[in-house]
C-alpha cells in the first residue's frame, strides 16, 4: 500500500476532528487565563482538557510521522506541523487544511484564489491575535513594571502589533511576552503582504477584463 495514500487518508479523516480539538484547546486555555475567579476544581478540569488535547495532537503527529516513512526528515519537511505541536495555540492557523478537507468531501467548486487568501489571512489574524493576547496577558499580568495589566490592554497591543502600527503605549516586559511579540511582528508583516498582494492581483484582473470588453478603437 502506498505510504502517501495512507497519509492522505489519515489526514482526510482526522483534519476536521483535530480542528475541533484545537478550538477546544484554545477555549480551555482561555478559561484558565481569563476566568481567575473559578473554583480550583474547574480550573483543574480546564488544565486536564488542555493536556488531553495536546496528547491528541501528539498522537496525530506520531501517526503521520510513522506513515510518512521519512524518519527524522519528517520534522524538517513538515515544519508547520512541528511548530504547532510545540505551540498548540497556533494550531487553529491550519484552517486552510480544514477548508481543503471540507471541499474534498463535498466536491464543490472552490473560491477564487484571491478570495481564499484574503479569507484565510483574515481568519488567521483573528485567531492569532486572540491566542497572542491570551499568552501575553498570562505572562504580563503581575509582572514588575508591566504596562499590560488587563486583557483589554493585551488585545489592544495585539491589534497594534498585527497592523504593524506599534504605538508603544503598552509593551511586553517579560522575556516570553517579548518572544511572542517578535512572532506577532513577523506574522503581521506576512499577513499584510498576503492580503495586499491578493487584492492587487484581483484589481489587475478586473481592469484587464474591462480592457478586453471595450470595443476596438475606444
Amino acid at each position: 500500500m502506498d505510504e502517501d495514500s495512507r497519509t492522505a487518508r489519515w489526514e482526510r479523516r482526522t483534519e476536521i476532528p483535530l480542528f475541533v480539538a484545537s478550538l477546544v484547546y484554545l477555549a480551555s486555555y482561555a478559561v484558565r487565563v481569563l476566568a481567575t475567579g473559578l473554583p480550583g476544581d474547574l480550573l483543574d478540569v480546564c488544565l486536564a482538557v488542555t493536556g488531553a488535547m495536546w496528547v491528541v495532537f501528539g498522537v496525530d503527529y506520531g501517526v503521520r510521522w510513522r506513515l510518512s516513512g521519512q524518519g527524522p526528515r519528517f520534522v524538517r519537511t513538515h515544519w508547520l506541523d512541528t511548530v504547532t505541536l510545540m505551540l498548540p495555540l497556533l494550531r487553529p492557523l491550519r484552517i486552510v487544511r480544514l477548508y481543503q478537507a471540507v471541499q474534498n468531501r463535498r466536491g464543490e467548486p472552490r473560491l477564487a484564489l484571491q478570495a481564499r487568501v484574503m479569507a484565510y489571512a483574515g481568519l488567521c489574524t483573528v485567531l492569532l491575535g486572540f491566542a497572542a493576547s491570551l499568552a501575553v496577558y498570562q505572562q504580563e499580568r503581575g509582572a514588575p513594571g508591566a504596562s499590560i495589566t488587563t486583557f483589554g490592554d493585551s488585545v489592544w497591543w495585539a491589534c497594534a502589533t498585527l497592523a504593524t502600527v506599534g504605538y508603544g503605549d503598552v509593551t511586553p516586559v517579560t522575556p516570553v511576552g517579548r518572544i511572542v511579540a517578535v512572532g506577532m511582528m513577523a506574522c503581521g508583516l506576512a499577513l499584510l503582504g498576503a492580503v495586499t498582494g491578493s487584492f492587487s492581483s484581483w484589481l489587475l484582473q478586473v481592469f484587464a477584463r474591462e480592457g478586453d470588453e471595450r470595443p476596438p478603437g475606444t
